[in-house]
């Protein structure tokens, strides 16, 4: 088991704005991009979102203090075409974040869905804003369903958390910190922070 601990981020994450409510952290998040008004890497995050974003213009359902909720705010150095694979290696930095802290094996559908046996349990939603080839800024909303339980009729039949699934209640702090700390390793590796 690798270490847990001192995991900590150079930009990722670095200042982070928490909001008990708030309608959309992805809104929020582009309010702030568009002002510049935030540093490179902020996290915009809440623990009650009560009109989320999914693709498509899709509802994202969450309850109140159970889950993760979060948009991270990055002004790359790099082109939109280094952003190919951009969300698609967000899933496998966030499933493998899952598997070493606890050993469980998560699921990626194409192109921004975690799942495990066949319910959905997270969503990615990526936003390039850019001018010509060059990027102003890039915001990626994750949905991660951590310890929610009950899901209402809409998406009851295709929904999961990790609490249901593992049966156990799970440290939405711990997974956050591994994730932002793996994704970081990944966009310096890749040059686009």
């Amino acid at each position: 088991m690798r270490e847990k601990a001192n995991k900590e981020t150079e930009i990722i994450g670095k200042n982070k704005i928490f909001f008990e409510e708030i309608d959309s952290t992805q809104i929020k998040a582009k309010e702030l991009a568009e002002e510049k008004s935030v540093e490179n890497g902020t996290i915009i995050i809440t623990d009650n979102q009560v009109k989320g974003i999914g693709t498509h213009d899709r509802k994202w359902y969450t309850s109140k203090a159970k889950n993760l909720t979060f948009t991270i705010i990055i002004y790359p150095k790099c082109t939109i075409q280094k952003l190919n694979t951009l969300t698609i290696d967000i899933a496998k930095v966030l499933t493998n974040s899952i598997y070493t802290l606890y050993n469980y094996e998560l699921g990626i559908k194409k192109p921004n869905d975690i799942i495990y046996n066949g319910r959905k349990m997270g969503g990615i939603l990526t936003q390039i804003t850019s001018k010509g080839d060059k990027i102003k800024y890039l915001l990626i909303g994750i949905g991660f369903n951590v310890n929610q339980t009950e899901f209402n009729e809409e998406v009851r039949n295709i929904a999961t958390s990790m609490k249901t699934e593992f049966e156990k209640e799970f440290n939405r702090e711990e997974i956050l910190n591994e994730f932002l700390y793996e994704f970081e390793k990944y966009l310096l590796e890749k040059g686009i922070i």
